[in-house]
């Protein structure tokens, strides 16, 4: 995900709150975080007065906090909710909520005419219409809304492109129709369709769809002296400037005691992942589709169970790095930090793993902390992932890193980026039983991979550069 003003604002609340926490007056000094970044007088940017913008900010706020949006009723105070993250020993299990005051209340997805219509002799629109939905009244081609089943036909026949399909983005965007509306036309989740794919997050313009953070509950750890394991994603370290040793340095001066890298724990899916397939192959079944993006892995279980039979049983590099990290310091606290807001789901369900935290809040406390990543020490760690464990980040990674340790012929097909018709191309392959294309499947809900993940906070063309680095100074993987 690219800065854009709603991540800028975001990350701003963040380092706020992070700030405030190493205060001596958490809970004032949440409570005026709306008053202190729009104080009387202050030029409004966004909405229409400076009291929306306010309680826009507020509800930030409380999902900064790890709380709902949906179960707030405007008469607790900020401080109260601050109190209430402090005393909190249960995590909320919805990862996302919906900032109503922030929602558009966008129109519904519709193909419309615009007034480029020139009324045209040929008429494409209606000969491309198969519904019989297009018919021309004063010149002027009608949708009938009635028939219409948003084909797009129209639109890509119109040589005038007077005809577009008006989108609303978090609905469009979603692979699995979680998002609704509300009577009021606000935003709504249903949980039981939701794959945490976050793809709604990146995609409102509004950043009215958010993700509950954990950052309290992790900082609560470190003040009060509690063991703790930092163990991140590959992509992160294509995240922030320096070296990765400066990295790790960086992260145990905030205060977490050991840091592990998951790319580590990628090395273990490879190998266990080239053996799985190697013996699908020799079975003589058709395909296998890999199974390190948590999202991917959801969108099977609510939305595809043909699929499941093709779907590596390998489990995801963090599980493997929970599990090392576990074994290894088993009274801490294992933190994952993540460039996405679906490992949080994967990780309720890990019992090794206790809680995440995505790249942008680990930014806010390098920031809220004042800690300079290029001015750390380099750290020295025994373990070195290799090359293909860090290379699971960028799309094609897995799969590349899968056809390195096999024993046996290799065809990868890539999915970048689960949307509605590759999600339709995944069924159809589980359908016919065949892919025939390839014999392994590789499948990132976030296009371009875990690199431009939803919480993600680098340009792609920097954490390119960064991690094309990082291979140059890393060993292939021991077969």
């Amino acid at each position: 995900m690219t800065s854009n003003n709603t991540t800028n604002l975001k990350k701003e609340i963040l380092i706020r709150l992070v700030k405030a926490f190493w205060s001596q007056e958490f809970e004032k000094k949440t409570r005026l975080i709306p008053f202190d970044m729009r104080p009387k007088g202050a030029e409004v940017p966004y909405r229409c007065c400076i009291y929306k913008e306010r309680k826009i900010i507020k509800d930030r706020v409380i999902a900064g906090l790890g709380f709902p949006i949906e179960e707030d009723d405007d008469t607790m105070s900020l401080a109260e909710y601050a109190k209430m993250a402090l005393d909190r020993e249960v995590l909320d299990d919805k990862p996302l909520t919906v900032l109503e005051a922030a929602c558009k209340a966008c129109v519904p997805n519709q193909v419309k005419v615009t007034d480029l219509c020139q009324g045209c002799i040929a008429r494409p629109c209606q000969a491309a219409c198969k519904f019989g939905a297009i018919t021309v009244v004063d010149g002027k081609s009608v949708i009938d809304y009635t028939k219409c089943k948003s084909c797009k036909m129209c639109v890509a026949a119109c040589p005038y492109n007077a005809i577009v399909k008006v989108a609303v983005p978090c609905e469009d965007n979603c692979p699995v129709g979680a998002i609704s509306k509300n009577s009021d036309g606000t935003a709504r989740i249903d949980f039981d369709k939701c794959i945490s794919c976050g793809k709604c997050v990146s995609k409102c313009p509004f950043g009215a769809v958010h993700e509950k953070s954990q950052i309290i509950d992790i900082l609560k750890l470190i003040r009060d002296k509690k063991e703790t394991v930092i163990m991140f994603a590959p992509a992160i370290m294509t995240q922030f400037p320096g070296t990765i040793g400066q990295l790790k340095t960086a992260i145990k001066k905030i205060g977490f005691n050991h840091v592990y890298e998951v790319a580590q724990g990628a090395d273990i899916t490879t190998r266990k992942e080239a053996a799985e397939l190697a013996e699908r192959m020799e079975e003589g079944q058709p395909f296998m589709t890999t199974s390190c993006c948590a999202g991917y892995n959801e969108f099977i279980k609510k939305h595809a169970p043909e699929i499941k039979p093709y779907e590596s049983t390998t489990h995801t590099p963090m599980y493997y790095t929970a599990e090392i990290a576990k074994k290894e310091h088993p009274n801490a606290k294992l933190i994952f930090v993540s460039p996405c807001v679906a490992k949080k789901q994967e990780a309720r369900e890990n019992e090794n793993v206790d809680f995440v935290l995505n790249a942008k809040e680990l930014g806010a406390i390098f920031i809220g902390m004042g800690i300079e990543i290029l001015d750390c020490e380099e750290a020295v760690d025994a373990v070195q992932p290799s090359k293909q464990g860090r290379k699971f980040p960028v799309i094609g990674g897995v799969a590349e890193a899968v056809q390195f340790c096999a024993t046996c012929e290799v065809k990868p097909v890539i999915i970048n980026g689960l949307n509605k018709d590759t999600a339709k191309q995944l069924k159809k392959y589980a359908k016919d039983g065949v892919c025939p294309d390839g014999n392994i499947i590789e499948v990132m809900c976030c296009e371009g991979g875990c690199i431009r993940g939803n919480a993600t906070i680098a340009d792609p063309k920097t954490s390119k550069k960064i991690l094309q680095n990082v291979l140059e100074n890393s060993e292939d993987i021991e077969k």
